[in-house]
């Protein structure tokens, strides 16, 4: 086909990716965004700075999406995270790297990597319509056709690519338009559920608020099933919170929150809490009888003080019903254990996280199974293509969502203009 006309629904991270590899690769391309502007959401990711993507390998990155990264393989050989880098160094964004691979620009601001596209776009002539929504997409029996605008337009199209985003952070303009029209199209919606979101949790300790603000460094926090296994554990920093717990480690276990919710058909999960995630319950013991043979004579709340944060510590005698003001060597052989228990193995129950509305990542969304994952092109309608997080894909944060979606869009714009 030679210069097809593709048009690409929705102008963020996955879209304007997709809409330049489609007009690199000679189609007319035209991109429809109801929002005012391009990249909202771009905008707000990484704490307004855009974490771009991750200076991993490729295998570890798909590690890092614990939603089906694996649908990603076959993309990932044709466009990964280190041509991502290239891409954005060859258009003149400088990027450096911070911990964990996470890489930015070094202007540290989202606002560069959204205006290299937006540059990139107006280069290869693509077509901008903003405050214009799809009212819907329009299919023959076996093909796409166009889309419907709001305005009643028509747009007749060899190719569309639905880059809608998915239903997380809404006022960006993400509210899972996306999902009726690949509904239509025959496609089948896995259920949709919040991720990196703060987790729920209506414990005593919570309501009353004892730990709020508590920031632990360093912890081992654990989503556990009813049959007690561990199902996912992150050692990273989290926090107490109001209404239940926050921070990286929290962030990370919310998907599986949700999940183990589900596959156990309960309205709670448990948690586990290790607060010394390096020592072994062992080596805790040992450092506690070393205490004991130098401080047994201070209060429990001064001799152990250098073990974990002070309010921690107190919350610990506080369930365990032992006196701060005891000396140490007053602790009986079951009460050590109990206190080495505590640091290793506290338990709580989570009862859900923060709703989709409020999460930064949609879990869920179109069957990647109905989807070939070499171009990511549509099983059901020739030349209806996904991008980015309308697709049941979802990974951590840390650069890991956008690598799915400029991998993705780069894929399927290349694709709805060559195949």
């Amino acid at each position: 086909m030679t210069n097809p006309h593709v048009i690409v629904v929705g102008g963020g991270t996955s879209g304007m990716m997709a809409a330049i590899a489609a007009a690199e690769n000679n189609a007319k391309v035209t991109v429809i965004e109801k929002n005012k502007k391009l990249g909202r959401k771009l905008l707000v990711t990484g704490g307004g700075r855009c974490n771009v993507t991750n200076n991993r390998d490729a295998d570890e990155i798909i590690q890092h999406i614990p939603g089906n990264g694996r649908f990603l393989y076959s993309a990932f050989h044709q466009f990964d995270n280190y041509d991502i880098i290239n891409f954005f160094e060859s258009n003149g964004v400088r990027l450096k790297e911070e911990d964990h691979g996470r890489m930015f620009p070094v202007t540290d601001k989202s606002k560069t990597i959204l205006e290299a596209l937006q540059t990139k776009m107006e280069q290869l002539g693509v077509d901008i319509i903003t405050e214009n929504p799809v009212e819907t997409v329009l299919y023959s029996e076996d093909a796409v056709t166009g889309v419907l605008l709001l305005d009643g337009s028509t747009l007749t199209a060899d190719k569309v690519i639905l880059s809608t985003g998915g239903r997380a952070m809404p006022r960006t303009g993400s509210t899972g338009d996306g999902y009726k029209w690949a509904k239509k199209a025959g496609h089948t919606l896995k259920t949709l559920y919040p991720t990196e979101a703060p987790i729920l949790s209506d414990e005593p300790f919570i309501q009353d608020k004892t730990l709020q603000g508590l920031s632990l460094r360093n912890v081992a926090l654990s989503v556990l099933n009813k049959k007690e296994k561990i199902v996912i554990t992150h050692q990273m920093d989290m926090i107490f919170t109001h209404f239940g717990v926050s921070g990286p480690a929290a962030l990370r276990c919310s998907m599986f929150v949700h999940q183990t919710m589900n596959r156990d058909k309960s309205e709670e999960v448990t948690m586990k809490l290790d607060v010394l995630p390096d020592l072994s319950i062992g080596q805790v013991e040992q450092e506690l009888q070393k205490l004991l043979k130098n401080d047994g004579d201070k209060s429990l709340k001064n001799a152990l003080k250098g073990l974990v944060f002070e309010r921690y510590l107190l919350f610990s005698f506080q369930r365990l019903n032992l006196d701060e003001n005891m000396p140490l060597k007053q602790m009986t052989s079951e009460q050590l254990k109990s206190f080495c228990n505590f640091l290793k193995d506290f338990r709580f129950t989570a009862n859900g996280t923060h709703p989709l509305e409020k999460a930064f990542v949609t879990g869920g969304g179109i069957n990647t199974k109905e989807i070939n994952p070499k171009t990511m092109e549509s099983k059901f309608k020739r030349g209806l293509y996904f991008t980015g997080e309308i697709l049941d894909v979802n990974g951590y944060t840390g650069g890991y969502n956008i690598t799915a979606a400029f991998v993705t869009g780069r894929i399927a714009g290349m694709h709805a203009a060559l195949d």
